[in-house]
């Protein structure tokens, strides 16, 4: 599985996207129940958000992210992806020890 760091940069301020925050949270909450989204929140300096996601291929994300409700709305002006390998820090020594467990 490759893991990807996504940015979203949106073309509304907050008040813009509430009327489908709500949807956008559920699907953000079935992407984790299902292990696809790893970690996912605003950006404090930029009217944006980084999401952390993991899936098959570049192919199966982008599947995940034409389905994101901000992505259909139209309210997501620039998507980065990157796919990331992480292997250092707290985070990725936690992995490990939870997989060699």
């Amino acid at each position: 599985m490759a893991k990807f760091v996504v940015e979203f940069e949106y073309n509304v301020d907050r008040a813009g996207r509430e009327h489908l925050h709500r949807a956008h949270t559920d699907y953000l909450r079935s992407l984790t129940d299902s292990g696809v989204l790893l970690l996912a929140g605003p950006l404090q300096d930029t009217n944006g958000g980084l999401l952390v996601y993991e899936a098959e291929d570049r192919d199966r994300l982008q599947e995940v992210l034409d389905a994101e409700p901000y992505v259909k709305g139209g309210i997501v002006r620039r998507v980065r992806i990157r796919q990331w390998a992480p292997g250092k820090g707290a985070w990725a020594a936690a992995a490990s020890e939870k997989t060699a467990a």
